[in-house]
């Protein structure tokens, strides 16, 4: 069976109300700075988010010159509220596991995903599948994966100064093997 927990109606309000997700989506999204910068001129692109969950991302490329996003998520309520946040037609949201995912050969410019592929059993599966989805010359594949170092706190943020600056990531007993025993939530 594939992994679905966001439709469980405690985890869903939990992730809801984490500061990533209430703070505004992508300025919140520490990693988010770093992975902006990877991605391609998206002028007139075609895109497919994988895990698109709020759809920040699928909102992203199109303000900035996408043709079209695709938006995939295992989840109803997910989806449900990328659709309350959306307002353009050119996106367009499909409720399906990422493992399940069938679009035309060389259908996409850009694939992208943020932190979904830990869900994923088999990687080199869905990396054939990209390979095939996207354009012939100039695709780009372009995701993020969870490191421990950044999602094992429930905070996810910075350690900030007076004036709002960032100063350090929070590590505290990164080198102690097992278990965190912290609830993401």
């Amino acid at each position: 069976m594939k992994q679905n927990k966001y439709d469980d109606p405690h985890f869903f309000s939990a992730y809801e109300n984490m500061p990533r997700s209430a703070k505004g989506g992508l300025e919140a999204a520490g990693e988010w700075y770093a992975l902006k910068e990877m991605l391609p001129d998206l002028e007139d692109k075609h895109v497919l988010d994988l895990g698109c969950g709020f759809g920040w991302h699928c909102r992203y490329v199109r303000e900035n010159g996408a043709a079209s996003v695709t938006g995939v998520d295992i989840s109803n309520k997910m989806l449900e509220k990328a659709n309350r946040m959306t307002e353009d037609n050119a996106i367009t949201y499909i409720k399906l596991p990422i493992e399940e995912i069938d679009f035309e050969v060389e259908q996409f410019d850009l694939v992208f995903s943020s932190l979904a592929f830990h869900y994923i059993q088999n990687f080199d599966s869905l990396c054939e599948k990209v390979y095939k989805y996207l354009a012939p010359k100039g695709g780009n594949f372009v995701f993020s994966v969870e490191h421990p170092i950044f999602t094992a706190r429930s905070e996810q943020d910075w350690y900030y100064d007076m004036e709002e600056n960032p100063l350090h990531w929070p590590l505290d007993h990164y080198h102690s093997e097992g278990g965190s025993g912290i609830p993401h939530f």
